[in-house]
Order: structure tokens, then C-alpha cells, then sequence
């Protein structure tokens, strides 16, 4: 073997962090930053609400919406330092999460604030959902560090959903 072999192979294995291979880094770095881009959608969507709220029951809602946008952010850092963890990169910009995320902007100049609620409960929805086949892909690499923080993140996603859900019937 020579020197130049074996010093790209040392390389190779230093820049794999936590001794996941390169199919796995590709793996989990898509879904952990497709999940980042859906969380700043939905942040930024329930600002958007709380921001915009109206109706009788307007301090209530702003509350809520305040307190769950503030959830929602407090796990963007875990998400993007799961994805340098693991060994990939993480979304770089504005325009990078808008081609990742699938959670759908709303623009809307008004909207009710019980189609706020009803939108928000089925993106929180929708949230759990990518957590869950997050968590698939995080349990065949074994990235135990993923599926226990996925874990938390789906049982504060269906609370959430919860609560909004109560809040419109």
C-alpha cells in the first residue's frame, strides 16, 4: 500500500465522524435537514399566526401560538448540530430551506384564526410524520443520539397537535 493510499484512507475515516459510513452520513444528513427545513417552516408559520391572530379569543391563541413557535425553534440547533454530528452539512439559507421543506408557506393576507389553528394542527401533523420515518432511518444506522431526540420532538409535535385540535372544537 502506499503512503498516498494509506494517508487518503486515514483521512477518509478521521472526516467520518461518529463511525458512520459515507451511505449512512448521505442518509441521515438528508433526512435530519429536510426535517431542519420543515421546522423553520412551521416556525416561521406559527409567528406568522401569532403575529396575525384576531378574533375573541385572541390572547389566548397569541399565547399558545408564542409558546409553541418558541418549542418549534429551541429544536433548530439540535437538528442542524445532529446533521455536523453525524458527519454531512446542514442548510446554509433561506432559499436552500425553501427547497427542502414540505410544509406548505402560507401568504394569506387574512386568515380566521380557526383555520389558523386547523392548518397548524395538520402541519404538526404532518411534522410527527417526518419524525417517525426520521427515526426509521436514524434506527437502521443506529444513531441512538437521533431516535432519542427524534423521540422527545414527536411527543412535543403530537402535544402541540393536541392542543390545537382542542382549541377548535
Amino acid at each position: 500500500m502506499s503512503t498516498h493510499t494509506h494517508e487518503s484512507s486515514k483521512a477518509a475515516k478521521i472526516n467520518v465522524s461518529d463511525g458512520f459510513d459515507g451511505e449512512q452520513i448521505k442518509n441521515l444528513s438528508s433526512v435530519l435537514n429536510a426535517l431542519l427545513a420543515d421546522v423553520f417552516a412551521l416556525y416561521l408559520k406559527t409567528k406568522n399566526f401569532h403575529w396575525h391572530m384576531n378574533g375573541p379569543h385572541f390572547r389566548d391563541y397569541h399565547l399558545l401560538l408564542d409558546q409553541q413557535g418558541d418549542q418549534i425553534f429551541a429544536i433548530t440547533d439540535d437538528i442542524a448540530e445532529r446533521v455536523r454530528k453525524v458527519g454531512g452539512t446542514t442548510i446554509r439559507s433561506i432559499g436552500h430551506i425553501a427547497r427542502l421543506q414540505r410544509i406548505a408557506d402560507n401568504d394569506q393576507e387574512f386568515v380566521p384564526a380557526r383555520d389558523m389553528l386547523l392548518e397548524l394542527h395538520s402541519d404538526n401533523r404532518a411534522l410527527v410524520d417526518s419524525l417517525r420515518s426520521a427515526h426509521e432511518v436514524a434506527g437502521k444506522a443506529n444513531d441512538y443520539a437521533t431516535t432519542s431526540l427524534i423521540e422527545v420532538w414527536i411527543d412535543e409535535a403530537e402535544r402541540r397537535a393536541w392542543f390545537l385540535f382542542e382549541a377548535t372544537r
